[in-house]
């Protein structure tokens, strides 16, 4: 009898056994599911034009982020919003195509208000890059071109970098820990630009008679991050822009996130 018991006993803990290792496993397997789920996936773009046709010259290509995610609904309107500011007449209206009809109606009048008057088509361009994107960061570069007649029209770069977890923007102080460090930094490879490209300029011609100063367009690439300057913020037109780039190995000390 002890035998038999023994027997028995041995088989239903095989069993036992057998069931508590595939119940681990699931365990085991589902844990790796949830650990996938949570793991944060970065967000794709992709290119789009607005191909409506209008009597002004106007051409928009823009980075919009794929998916109709809360992240990647806050990134579009970042975005959106950046490009508007950018632009001369935006108003107060924080719709992008709400600012192209404007601008084609204000071209259109302006011919019916000066019928004989020779002015080449008025043009508006715009147009973003995505020079950078980690897990923590994204640097989008938007380019505005406007012309309403006159000598020249008006460009400008403008650098935004978005936090690529929230979509929210990125100030200079929540990148850098130490602005003034990082501004001594930045005055030494303004004057190596100067240097590489033989400008025969001192610093206060680019700061009319002021001490350097840091541009108010500081974004990523993948060389490092980039210093930009527009036209006119320093130096004469006739400069264009000017800009330099810090590589990550000299930086990266100073960065709270890269």
């Amino acid at each position: 009898m002890y035998s038999i018991l023994s027997n028995t006993f041995i088989v239903r803990l095989t069993k036992s056994l057998k069931s508590l290792k595939q119940l681990l496993s699931f365990f085991v397997l589902l844990c790796i599911l949830n650990s996938c789920q949570s793991e944060f996936k970065p967000v794709t773009f992709k290119t789009t034009t607005i191909n409506k046709v209008y009597e002004a010259d106007i051409s928009v290509i823009f980075n919009e982020a794929e998916g109709k995610n809360e992240l990647s609904k806050t990134i579009n309107f970042k975005i959106e919003e950046a490009i508007i500011s950018t632009l001369n007449d935006a108003t107060k209206k924080t719709n992008l195509e709400f600012i192209l009809n404007d601008f084609n109606a204000e071209y259109i009048n302006f011919k019916k208000d000066f019928p004989d008057a020779y002015e080449p088509k008025w043009e508006l361009y715009i147009e973003t890059e995505k020079t950078y994107q980690s897990e923590a960061i994204i640097t989008i570069a938007i380019s505005t071109y406007e012309f309403k007649g006159g000598a020249h029209g008006n460009d400008k770069i403008r650098f935004i970098n978005l936090n690529a977890k929230t979509g929210d923007l990125l100030t200079k102080d929540d990148l850098i820990k130490d602005i003034g460090a990082f501004k001594a930094l930045a005055k030494t490879h303004f004057k190596k630009a100067l240097d590489n490209e033989n400008k025969a300029l001192e610093m206060e011609d680019f700061f009319f008679g002021k001490p350097f100063q840091l541009p108010k367009n500081i974004g990523f690439s993948d060389d490092g991050l980039v210093l930009l300057y527009n036209v006119y913020e320093i130096a004469s037109y006739d400069q264009g822009y000017t800009e330099f780039v810090i590589p990550f190995d000299e930086i990266e000390s100073l960065l709270i996130l890269n």
